[in-house]
């Protein structure tokens, strides 16, 4: 059987509606275009959507959440493409940008992983390409205190000196869309696994770049990115699940002692907003938002941001 030229592996949880238009943007009939869904065992129908709707794909139903990184690699062994595209149910594709990628990767053989352009879906730039990370940047990025974070060091690690629509070698992308050639793959290996979900295409990227691979940020290809829907739905396990990632990560690259030092400010940090909306709740201000609030920092705190 000849191997298609890309295969495209989407994992879902509980994103019916969103699934059926990111498939629906897809070349369903082209057959150099294989297609996976793998269905985290959603409650809300999706498996038979894709088996109803879209008999061509290839559905992977699993009886289990198996997280991001486990779930994408067992469609990553699944995929037979000479290109694989990663890619998130919540996105759709805009016109060629498959092509477009597809053409990018082929004229330049020393690019390992290519993340397109992503837009929200009121057509603006969601900022996706990235420096790696310092210490100093895990101490603001992502929580309350970012507005206040030094903005050099911010504008760094976001990399704003690169302009929206130029193609730039980059550190990393986000992981919502990232293609990456089958040699690349095949030499540096899959998601690490030790990441649930979160910092785990920060880590692949990380990987690439040390086995000699280029990652470039590829703005003619753009994809509409309505972003966070799955990991939404369950507010604790996303805090828990972001931060443990972030201490793995600076374990894995910068050792215990910056990990520990991450893990307790980031544990200080929690329990500071665990008091403020404790207080705010006892004075009658959006009682019920602070009791969710509340008990989500109280199951962070528990968990110790251990893994």
């Amino acid at each position: 059987m000849t191997s298609p030229g890309l295969s495209v592996i989407i994992l879902s949880w509980n994103v019916r509606d969103l699934l059926r238009a990111c498939l629906a943007s897809l070349p369903l009939a082209d057959p150099q275009v294989e297609i996976i869904v793998l269905e985290a065992a959603s409650g809300d129908g999706s498996a038979e959507m894709v088996r109803v709707e879209f008999p061509s794909v290839n559905l992977i139903a699993s009886a289990e959440n198996l997280g991001y990184t486990r779930g994408n690699n067992l469609g990553l062994r699944a995929a037979r493409g000479r290109y694989l595209l990663i890619l998130n149910p919540d996105t759709e594709i805009m016109g060629d940008a498959l092509a477009q990628m597809l053409a990018y990767m082929d004229a330049h053989p020393t690019v390992g992983l290519l993340g397109p352009q992503m837009l929200y879906p009121d057509g603006t730039v969601q900022s996706t390409r990235r420096r790696f990370p310092m210490l100093a940047t895990s101490f603001f990025e992502s929580i309350w205190l970012q507005p206040i974070a030094p903005r050099s060091l911010l504008d760094h690690y976001y990399a704003r000196d690169l302009a929206d629509d130029a193609v730039a070698e980059v550190d990393w992308v986000v992981g919502a869309a990232l293609l990456v050639r089958r040699e690349a793959y095949e030499q540096v290996g899959g998601l690490d696994e030790g990441f649930f979900m979160y910092s785990e295409e920060l880590d692949w990227c990380r990987r690439m770049k040390a086995m000699g691979w280029q990652v470039v940020y590829f703005p003619p290809a753009r994809i509409i990115h309505h972003e966070a829907k799955s990991s939404a739905q369950v507010p604790a396990a996303t805090h828990i699940r972001f931060n443990t990632s972030k201490v793995r990560y600076f374990r894995k690259y910068h050792g215990p002692l910056a990990a520990g030092a991450l893990r307790w400010f980031l544990l200080g940090n929690f329990a500071f907003q665990l008091v403020l909306e404790f207080a705010k709740g006892l004075v009658g201000h959006k009682r019920e938002m602070r009791a969710a609030r509340v008990e989500a920092y109280r199951q962070v705190l528990k968990s110790g941001l251990r893994g």
